[in-house]
């Protein structure tokens, strides 16, 4: 099965107002494997980048302004993604929408959503009430993000693709109890980054069972015979 982690970066929200693509970066998955093939374009939106945009994503005007037009690269993105792949998106109905905005502006047929699988809706399922960011989801799921200090479509469909494999239960989420003053509790039974080793116990909890139970648990056995599973653990014996 191939499917296609993609990520957008725009000069806004709204394609309807004069936003426009600046970036596009996509990921190819075979079985849910990377393939090693990706698409990565920079794009003219041919309009001023506005400066919170430019603060999110580094890209200014000096830097898009001999970059392609979207209808330049269409043919290109169109052929990457295909016709059947599923389409992998962090908030799926926002790029799409700036997608299907471009393709029909440059005389493409539009993607059907039907196409996507939004892994915010996928991360709002698994984990209601908690963060479900691109960076809340590598947090939980210990993918290194520390190269994101902008957003760079690329880059951020790398690490969705890791995120994606984690939400299909690829990797195990680490359950983290914070605010207990106890330190860090891990689901996967390991310690806390920077924790110390556990030892053996400095002195040995006392026996809960009395005299009685034991004697009547070595009775119980006894009349097992000799092959008992409970003697060959009792004695150290691997017969």
């Amino acid at each position: 099965m191939r499917e296609i982690v993609l990520d957008t970066e725009t000069t806004g929200f709204d394609p309807d107002t004069g936003d426009r693509i600046v970036e596009i970066g996509a990921v190819e998955l075979m079985n849910h494997l990377p393939t090693g093939r990706t698409f990565h374009v920079y794009i003219n939106p041919e309009r001023p980048m506005p400066q919170e945009a430019f603060e999110v994503h580094g890209l200014g005007d000096d830097f898009l302004r001999d970059k392609p037009r979207f209808a330049e690269v269409a043919a290109d993105f169109v052929a990457f993604v295909g016709e059947d792949a599923r389409l992998v998106i962090h908030n799926a109905q926002f790029d799409m929408k700036f997608l299907n905005w471009e393709l029909r502006t440059a005389g493409y047929p539009v993607m059907p959503y039907s196409r996507a699988v939004d892994t915010l809706e996928i991360a709002r399922g698994q984990f209601p009430g908690a963060q479900n960011s691109l960076d809340a989801l590598c947090r939980r799921f210990r993918v290194d993000n520390s190269n994101r200090t902008l957003h760079g479509a690329l880059l951020d469909s790398e690490l969705l693709a890791e995120v994606y494999l984690a939400l299909r239960g690829g990797r195990q989420p680490v359950l983290v109890l914070e605010g207990s003053g106890t330190g860090t509790a891990r689901g996967n039974g390991a310690a806390a980054p920077g924790a110390a080793p556990r030892g053996p116990r400095p002195r040995p909890l006392a026996p809960r069972l009395t005299a009685e139970e034991s004697e009547a648990h070595a009775a119980f056995v006894a009349k097992l015979g000799e092959k008992a599973v409970w003697l060959r653990y009792s004695t150290g014996e691997n017969r």
